[in-house]
């Protein structure tokens, strides 16, 4: 039997010998064989769980509360809309992504899944892009949750107090991910129970008892113009939505340890769109009509309009307690970013494609995680917050990549799947889009790069060039070490995975 045909067998569930729990483990490790891996990840992760990790990471609670000034400062109340615009033009991407890891459920993510599709050198700058938008965003994530739990504790932030306790977040995140991918799905559970009920009881009490505006304020531009024109307003307040709706591909990163992976984690995949998405939509619609003033807001008069709206109708108490359900998002919002990075470092340690190979592709014979991988992807954030107390401004340019290097490799993976269907390719997978594949990845393409051009656009000549030009700068020169590594070292040549063969494989 060819591999394609041993591949096609186990994904349909062939016959084996034991309960029908262990028979579907044996058909999943037939099935990664047949991809040319073996695994030593403990494959214990309900297709619940699964999605509780993407969703955590996804964190519509950290997505929203994070940038909430920013966007109605920019955009006024109808930058609500771009939380549907932007959760619409993801489940595309979501769609194309799902076929991929429906046929190829290896972990590590974007990595392995564009190897498969294109070809070693495109996965490489594919997961080096996607690897340090993963460690920026878990600095931005700890940095971010900083302020929030220095409010719950009563400090004062400062530079001093805010890298601590972005210190002290991510060295949480790393000590529960040594532990082992139980605790991990355990935790993400526990965060996306907490997450969920928060934001529908903050939503929901807002919206009932703290109301300032009718819901037609979601029209209303607040006179907000750029050049005479609201349409660059507008579009500015979308990095808000877009800095919130990723975080589904970590379904797939943990591939490997997800039982029938190549039918549940599309699923899961839609399910964090889905839920993730409308709870998002309802904390932001709540806080927008509960803003008390709104010409504060859009003035900068009011730095903090979450935390005024929140002590306003909740009070003292209340605020605290909506501020200990935050804590949990932001840690585990770190923590499945964190997971995320593990994986995919060893995805490339395991294919012999980045220094310290051997290291980083170990297994614990007793947790069942990639340790090492684990604490380097807990040692870089935490080195790049620390930054934040000489350079605040550095920080901040840095921080400021993670949204656009995720989009980047998104659609390195998105223009990955076009390519590998222009030479043949036909999704083999349990979940396929049939003959709306080719449609729903042009489209997933166009959506992507447009957000992209969006989120990188400077629209602030008199700012400094580090704030006006802060994401490309970045974002060029990740692209540039990473063009001077892969050339200088050549780590394409290394590892005999098979790669770019997709589309020689058939039903």
């Amino acid at each position: 039997m060819t591999d394609t045909a041993a591949a096609t067998s186990v994904t349909q569930g062939t016959p084996a010998p034991g309960d029908a729990a262990h028979t579907a483990l044996d058909a999943d490790a037939a099935q990664l064989r047949a991809l040319g891996y073996t695994s030593k990840f403990d494959r214990s992760m309900t297709e619940l769980e699964n999605f509780s990790l993407g969703f955590t990471y996804l964190s519509p609670v950290v997505g929203v509360y994070s940038l909430f000034a920013f966007a109605l400062a920019a955009g006024g109340p109808p930058m609500f809309w771009w939380y549907l615009l932007v959760g619409i033009g993801q489940m595309f991407v979501c769609l194309v992504f799902g076929e991929v890891v429906s046929q190829f459920p290896i972990s590590g993510g974007l990595y392995p899944w564009a190897r498969r599709l294109v070809g070693k050198r495109w996965a490489w700058m594919a997961g080096w892009v996607y690897l340090w938008a993963l460690l920026v965003s878990i600095a931005a994530v700890a940095t971010g949750g900083a302020p929030f739990v220095a409010q719950l504790l009563g400090f004062t932030p400062g530079p001093a107090i805010t890298t601590g306790i972005a210190l002290g977040m991510i060295a949480i995140a790393t000590v529960l991910n040594v532990s082992g991918t139980r605790l991990l799905a355990r935790v993400a559970m526990f965060g996306f129970i907490c997450e969920l009920i928060g934001a529908i009881a903050v939503g929901g009490y807002l919206l009932l008892f703290a109301r300032h505006h009718p819901f037609s304020v979601l029209f209303d531009t607040v006179g907000i113009r750029t050049g005479g024109s609201y349409l660059p307003a507008f579009l500015a307040s979308a990095l808000a939505a877009m800095f919130c709706y990723y975080g589904f591909e970590a379904c797939g990163d943990v591939a490997e340890e997800t039982p029938d992976a190549s039918r549940m984690i599309p699923r899961a995949m839609r399910m964090t769109i889905y839920v993730g998405g409308a709870a998002a939509m309802l904390v932001c619609l709540a806080l927008i009509l509960a803003v008390p003033d709104m010409n504060a807001i859009i003035s900068g008069k009011d730095t903090d309009p979450v935390a005024t709206i929140l002590r306003g109708a909740m009070g003292d108490v209340g605020f605290r307690a909506v501020l200990a359900v935050v804590l949990v998002s932001f840690v585990s919002c770190a923590l499945s970013m964190q997971a995320a990075a593990s994986r995919l470092l060893f995805a490339y340690a395991r294919d012999e494609m980045i220094a310290g190979s051997k290291l980083l592709s170990r297994i614990s014979p007793h947790t069942h995680v990639p340790v090492a991988a684990l604490l380097l992807a807990g040692l870089v954030p935490g080195l790049i917050a620390m930054c934040g107390l000489w350079l605040q401004n550095a920080v901040s340019t840095i921080i400021s990549f993670a949204s656009a290097g995720i989009y980047m490799a998104f659609q390195m993976l998105v223009l990955g799947a076009l390519i590998a269907r222009w030479r043949g390719w036909v999704p083999a997978g349990p979940f396929t889009l049939g003959r709306w594949g080719w449609p729903v990845n042009i489209i997933a393409l166009g959506y992507g790069v447009s957000a992209i051009v969006d989120m990188v656009w400077p629209r602030s000549p008199q700012d400094p060039w580090y704030s006006n030009y802060g994401m490309i700068v970045t974002a060029a020169g990740v692209l540039l070490l990473g063009i001077i590594y892969m050339l200088g070292a050549r780590p394409y040549d290394h590892g005999q995975a098979p790669a770019g063969d997709a589309h020689l494989l058939r039903r």
